[in-house]
């Protein structure tokens, strides 16, 4: 692959990632804004606050789309495909379409792994669901499911870029939510609750 198609797809990738679906959906079917509202981020956490499951499952499976689809752009290149699936996630953590802003990068890195490691990607939603599940807490679910991925790459006999990818990405989600720790620290962070919308 010659260095011109590398650099196109990798803006591919990288617009891919960019599409704000919590933001797109909220407002084509909702007529809600969701940046206006509980944690004010535009991921199927916040949406699912805002305006339930409805809105937030067809949030998770875009965001986790936008990941898959930045690795399928490089499909079959192994190094390249993990170069889309880190592009992606960096358009979802910094939208070119929300002046450089996003979300936190959870569902579009389970994208990427659902598409590299299936299998790994399983235990870490798996872990994810019963943290959530027991504490109510998503940000604390996302973050040990993220911290696990390069151990499970590990376990597991990965190659070393995809044990570097694995590290990179998690390094990404966790530095994202250095904000919901900080709060879990304090005992005042959000739950994964719906909540009452004001719109005054």
């Amino acid at each position: 692959m010659d260095t011109m198609t590398i650099i196109g797809l990798a803006i591919v990738a990288y617009l891919l990632g960019s599409i704000p679906s919590g933001l797109i959906i909220g407002k084509l079917f909702f007529n809600t804004d969701v940046r206006l509202y509980g944690s004010k981020n535009i991921g199927a956490t916040n949406t699912y606050r805002v305006l339930g499951w409805k809105a937030a499952l067809p949030v998770f499976l875009c965001d986790a789309g936008k990941g898959m689809a930045g690795v399928a752009v490089f499909a079959p290149e192994p190094n390249l495909m993990l170069l889309g699936g880190i592009l992606a996630m960096v358009g979802h953590n910094w939208s070119v379409f929300l002046g450089f802003k996003g979300g936190r990068g959870v569902a579009t890195g389970l994208g990427v792994l659902i598409f590299l490691v299936p299998l790994i990607s399983a235990i870490c939603f798996a872990t994810w669901a019963v943290i959530v599940y027991f504490t109510k807490y998503v940000s604390l679910g996302s973050i040990v499911g993220a911290a696990l991925v390069p151990i499970l790459m590990i376990v597991f006999g990965e190659p070393l870029w995809y044990i570097v990818f694995g590290t990179v990405a998690a390094l990404f989600v966790i530095l994202r939510h250095r904000e919901n720790i900080m709060r879990l620290l304090r005992g005042k962070e959000l739950k994964v609750e719906r909540t009452e919308r004001d719109d005054s």
